[in-house]
C-alpha cells in the first residue's frame, strides 16, 4: 500500500456502496486499484498521465473520475459515509458555513463551450425507481457556454473558482457548490442548507435540518435570516455596521436588532478548519479540471477522503 492510499478498513466501508458493472461492456478495472489512483491525483496534483504505473493505465482513471463526478457517484458515497456517522451519532450539527477562493491553473481554460455529454446509466439500478433517500441525479452535468458555465470568473485573484461550504462541528465538510470566484457568497447560501441531505440507516427522510447555523458578515441580510427562521434553524450571524446604523436611525421603525450568541459565533472556526483540509489536497488548492462537475468531483473525493480518516 502506497501512501495515501485505501486502508484496508477504509475501502470495506466503500465497496458495498460502489458501482456494479453490468458485464455488457466489458469488465471494469479493479475499484480500489482505480480509486488509489484517483486520490493520489486529488493529493499531489499531478497531471493525469503522469500517474505512476501501478495504478493501471492512466486513461482508464481518468475516465472513471470523470464518469463518477457526472453521474454523482462521488457525492452519494460522501453521503454514505455521512450516514454511517450520523448513525453512531458522531456528527455534530451545529453547523458553519462560509466560501473560500480557488485559483485556477491556465490548464482550466479552454474547456468546449457545449454542454458535456449526458453520463450513462449502467448496472441494475438504472431500471429502478428512485427511493425517498435517493440522491436527485441531473440527467446531464451542469457546464458548457463559457467559462461562467464551467464556474470560472475574474475576481482579485485573477482567474478563479469559488467553493461554498458547509461544515459541522468537527470541521468537515458537508456539502459544496462551485461558481465562479466574483460569485457573492450570499447569493449561495440557500443552495448550499439545501444540498445538505444525511440519508437514515432505515426508513424514514434523510435528514436536511440543522441544530444551529453560525456564519459572518457576509450572510446578514434581510431574507437569509427570514430564510433561516421560516425553516426554524437558529442561528447567529453578526449584523452589518451600515445595517446597524440604519436600524437606529429609524429608531422605533428600525427594529430590535437581532440576537447574537457569542459563544456559538466562536465555534465558527470549524468551518475555517474545515477549508484548511481541503486545501491540503493540491488539486483542491489548485484548479487544474476543465470542466465545472469534474472539479467538484475532485472537490467531493477529498471530502470523502477527510471523512474515512477523521
Amino acid at each position: 500500500m502506497g501512501r495515501g492510499d485505501l486502508t484496508d478498513a477504509e475501502w470495506e466501508r466503500l465497496r458495498p456502496f460502489l458501482p456494479v458493472s453490468n458485464r455488457r461492456c466489458g469488465r471494469w478495472r479493479d475499484h480500489r486499484q482505480v480509486i488509489d489512483g484517483i486520490l493520489h491525483r486529488v493529493r499531489t496534483g499531478v497531471q493525469w498521465r503522469d500517474l505512476p504505473e501501478r495504478f493501471g493505465p492512466w486513461k482508464t482513471v481518468y475516465e472513471r473520475h470523470r464518469l463518477w463526478s457526472a453521474d454523482g457517484t462521488w457525492e452519494r458515497l460522501l453521503q454514505q459515509v455521512q450516514a454511517e456517522s450520523d448513525a453512531v451519532g458522531e456528527i455534530d450539527w451545529d453547523i458553519s458555513v462560509d466560501s473560500t477562493v480557488v485559483r485556477a491553473h491556465q490548464h482550466a481554460a479552454g474547456a468546449r463551450t457545449d454542454p458535456p455529454p449526458a453520463p450513462p446509466q449502467r448496472g441494475p439500478e438504472a431500471q429502478k425507481t428512485p427511493g425517498r433517500d435517493a440522491v436527485a441525479e441531473p440527467g446531464r452535468p451542469p457546464g458548457g457556454g463559457g467559462a461562467g458555465g464551467e464556474g470560472l470568473g475574474r475576481s482579485r485573484g485573477g482567474f478563479t473558482s469559488k467553493l461554498h461550504l458547509s461544515a459541522d462541528g468537527r470541521c468537515r465538510p458537508l456539502f459544496l457548490v462551485v461558481t465562479p470566484g466574483q460569485r457573492a457568497d450570499c447569493t449561495q447560501f440557500k443552495p448550499v442548507l439545501e444540498k445538505i441531505r444525511v440519508p437514515r440507516p432505515g426508513p424514514g427522510r434523510p435528514r436536511k435540518k440543522p441544530d444551529s447555523l453560525a456564519a459572518d458578515k457576509a450572510y446578514s441580510n434581510g431574507p437569509i435570516r427570514e430564510y433561516l427562521r421560516r425553516r426554524g434553524i437558529h442561528h447567529t450571524i453578526p449584523e452589518k455596521t451600515d445595517s446597524q446604523a440604519a436600524r437606529i436611525r429609524k429608531g422605533s421603525r428600525g427594529g430590535r436588532p437581532p440576537g447574537f450568541d457569542e459563544d456559538r459565533y466562536k465555534k465558527r472556526n470549524t468551518v475555517e478548519r474545515a477549508i484548511n483540509r481541503l486545501k491540503q489536497f493540491r488539486a483542491v488548492a489548485t484548479r487544474y479540471d476543465k470542466r465545472g462537475y469534474v472539479y467538484l468531483g475532485t472537490v467531493a473525493a477529498a471530502a470523502l477522503t477527510i471523512w474515512l480518516r477523521t
